[in-house]
């Protein structure tokens, strides 16, 4: 579950207008919530792909951002009726949205780059009839709109910020912009930004910050002139001890100039310097000049750093940005490339002393750098570096459905048979064997997009050819890390591992907590080796008991990191007209969720499915190896069509009792098919019987085989089985889709089956020696 902020209305204090996606993981629904109980009130049930929600001066509901399903932006008008209609719209390419409105509420602020216009631009737009008009655009046609400054008194517009090499201020009003000036000969060399200020505009809370400064936060009285300070940031950090950050420009290879930011060395002569390039992560994102962590560190350390605004870099127009469409590893690692090449050409940089750094897309970078590129660079640290683009395409989020196909249009589309082929060509672990670079490989085990097996075939590529290769794994992260202990321990194994192939210094010792966490997450890389690849049996395992009916309910709890969260889920199993039907009923905070699954009366062997949670539904039926239905969320539909290797067995709702029914023994393993229906496409489950343990749940003790549990896609988790009823009792599996999720039940009661009412001519007493009907036997989980 995910929660946004919309707005926090001026005219409402103490209520703020929250999206939550707990009804629905892809599109958040609207709620008006109360800061001091917490209480929530839904506003708006979102069944229209809505992103975005916007509200006038007073606080009330007035527009309303839609995602098409073709990627595309539509602006809404809201009546108070619920109705909506469109009044603008933008390509999946283009950027579109409000940002807020004027004092009347006849008209709004809009931010676009529509058209033929490449530059983002603020325009206003009159909500009644969607015509628009041109307010402000960067004077000097460099870069994009960056921010709009509103006075608290009226509201009205005073000014814009560009944020080229350095942040520019377009003031519209007078007053503001005297004072602004009057704040930058007061802290020079910084960049100043209006944090907030009061109702009456009096006061300012202004943010200064440099690149030899992480900044403090200075309260200014504009009718006395005076300025108080509240807080430095990172107020232990010596600033003498920063170096300066200098913006440069360099031709790519196909002449494209690109933008960047050059931090050398404190006192260090600007000649063959050692040199870290550090790609920022996004992609579609920039750096800017200021103070950055990474870089100082790095600088403290002898390196001189670049940080390359490659093409796909936000900030700079459209142009610019759809320059980099379908180029990962190709033209925008060129942009890096050529950076190399522009400081060796200037006599700063050594040729034979480069190193790369870089997380998330600049780990992809790193990656991409001693594949495409390895003669380049003498060390590389990869930090949760997405290597294969198809996992990483195919692990995007339920929320982020919005922007699913904005992935495809700027990366490259994995449903068609060109867009597969390049992104397997652009992939580092495609071209794993050719790496020669010594490297760092971080990663956290719980990434939900960057799996831990292709870190691992990273580590293994080089260690089998005789590379250098160091591999640090935290258990305890995802797609970055979080906690400090971690994030040092990194750093302090980064440093030492880049000054002996790069040529840069490092410091010796850390403290007793960082040396031993290093330890902890260091891998001995001679240890790494692949998960043998399951292979699903030619057959299906063969049940040997059949499947207990009834209703079983379970206690389930799912944990991710400190949070946790408690479910009730009732099973219910019953014989059908065309076998076994099984079902699942979840109730949760946000709704109840349902999941049915019909399947042969002997084999168990998967025939129809339906799921529904929400306003989503799923219908698939499974015959003749192949899988065929659709999706629907709410109104939109989206089929589903996959080839299979062969029939599925313990599929969905009937996983547990599947596996439960089972020749369970000692050393018993089986491996078979089932269906992954959101990614649309078979995955393989292992289970081994691993032994017998005494298991204690609510519904009592029992003794249960311990079954453990593997996917191919990662997930794995472990089931007990009861040895006399056949019921699973306790299960528990770790997700890492859903980001190292922990997920557990525990069997909680279980009502038997009712026995079939007889026909009318066996409505008899039973002779004297006819023996009491056999029960049917307790359920599952």
């Amino acid at each position: 579950m995910r929660a946004m902020i919309y707005d926090v209305p001026k005219a409402r204090p103490g209520v703020i207008y929250v999206g939550l996606n707990d009804r629905d993981a892809a599109w958040h629904d609207l709620y008006e919530v109360e800061l001091t109980t917490g209480k929530r009130t839904l506003l708006r049930k979102n069944e229209q792909r809505l992103t975005g929600y916007s509200f006038d001066r007073a606080g009330k509901l007035r527009a309303a951002e839609r995602a098409t399903e073709k990627g595309d932006t539509e602006i809404l008008r809201l009546a108070d009726d619920g109705s909506a209609t469109k009044i603008y719209g933008c390509t999946v390419l283009e950027t579109c949205g409000l940002s807020q409105f004027d004092k009347d509420g006849t008209h709004a602020y809009l931010v676009t780059n529509t058209g033929a216009g490449d530059l983002e631009r603020l325009e206003s737009i009159d909500l009644a009839s969607g015509q628009t008009t041109a307010v402000e655009s960067d004077p000097q046609g460099k870069v994009d709109l960056a921010q709009a400054i509103f006075s608290s008194v009226n509201e009205e517009l005073v000014g814009v910020a560009y944020n080229d090499e350095r942040v520019r201020i377009h003031w519209l009003d007078q007053a503001w912009g005297a004072d602004y000036a009057l704040l930058q000969k007061k802290f020079p060399e910084r960049d100043l930004a209006i944090v907030s200020q009061t109702l009456d505009d009096r006061y300012w809370l202004v943010a200064t910050s440099a690149d030899v400064d992480p900044g403090e936060v200075q309260l200014f009285d504009r009718k006395t002139k005076e300025t108080t300070l509240q807080y430095r940031s990172r107020e232990n950090l010596s600033r003498d001890a920063l170096s300066h950050m200098q913006a440069v420009r360099y031709p790519s290879s196909d002449g494209l100039s690109i933008p960047a930011f050059l931090t050398l060395p404190k006192g260090a002569e600007a000649k063959n310097l050692p040199l870290i390039v550090l790609p920022h992560g996004g992609p579609w994102a920039r750096d800017r000049w200021g103070y950055s962590p990474f870089t100082q560190f790095l600088a403290n350390r002898g390196y001189a750093v670049l940080q390359p605004n490659f093409r796909g870099s936000t900030g700079y127009g459209k142009k610019f940005l759809d320059a980099g469409n379908k180029e990962w590893g190709d033209k925008m690692q060129d942009d890096l490339t050529w950076g190399v090449k522009y400081l060796v050409g200037q006599g700063t940089v050594d040729a034979k002393h480069v190193g790369i750094m870089g997380g998330s897309y600049g780990g992809y970078a790193t990656l991409a750098g001693v594949t495409v590129t390895p003669e380049l660079y003498a060390g590389a640290v990869a930090i949760v570096a997405p290597s294969n683009l198809l996992t990483l395409l195919g692990s995007l989020p339920p929320y982020w459905e919005a922007v699913r196909l904005l992935f495809f249009a700027r990366m490259g589309d994995p449903n068609t048979a060109d867009g597969k082929a390049q992104l397997v060509r652009q992939s580092p672990l495609t071209n794993a064997a050719k790496i020669k670079t010594p490297l760092m490989v971080v990663q956290g085990a719980n990434d939900p997009r960057v799996k831990k097996a292709e870190a691992d075939q990273i580590v293994i590529a080089l260690r089998d050819r005789g590379y250098p290769v160091e591999y640090i794994l935290a258990p305890d992260e995802g797609h970055g890390f979080q906690r400090p202990v971690n994030n040092m321990a990194m750093l302090a194994a980064a440093e030492k591992f880049l000054a002996a192939h790069v040529g840069g210094r490092f410091q010796e010792g850390a403290t007793p907590e960082v040396a031993a966490r290093l330890k902890e997450i260091t891998v001995d890389v001679k240890t790494v080796e692949l998960p043998k690849k399951a292979v699903a049996a030619p057959a299906m395992p063969k049940p040997a008991f059949p499947p207990v009916t009834g209703k079983s309910r379970y206690a389930v709890t799912i944990e991710v990191g400190p949070q946790k969260m408690a479910m009730e889920l009732t099973s219910e199993t019953k014989e059908d007209a065309g076998g076994w039907l099984f079902t699942e009923t979840t109730k949760m905070p946000q709704g109840e969720g349902t999941d049915s699954e019909l399947v042969d009366k002997v084999t168990l062997a998967a025939k129809k499915r339906t799921l529904t949670q929400g306003p989503v539904t799923v219908e698939v039926n499974f015959a003749g190896g192949k899988a065929a239905g659709e999706m629907k969320m709410g109104s939109q539909a989206r089929p589903i069509a996959a080839d299979l290797g062969g029939e599925l067995f313990a599929d969905g709702p009937t996983s547990d009792e599947s596996v439960a029914a089972l020749p369970l023994a000692e050393g018993y393993t089986a491996t078979f098919r089932t269906f992954d229906v959101q990614r649309a496409k078979e995955k393989l489950m292992t289970v081994t019987v691993a032994g017998v343990e005494a298991v204690k749940v609510p519904a009592g003790e029992f003794t249960a085989w311990k079954v453990a549990i593997s996917l191919d896609d990662g997930g794995e988790g472990t089931m007990w089985v009861d040895q006399k009823t056949r019921m699973v009792v306790k299960s528990g599996a770790k997700m890492p889709s859903m980001g190292g999720a922990v997920v557990s039940s525990e069997l909680v009661g279980h009502e038997e089956a009712a026995a079939p009412a007889p026909k009318a001519e066996e409505k008899k007493a039973p002779a004297k020696d006819a023996k009491p009907a056999k029960k049917a036997a307790p359920k599952k989980k």
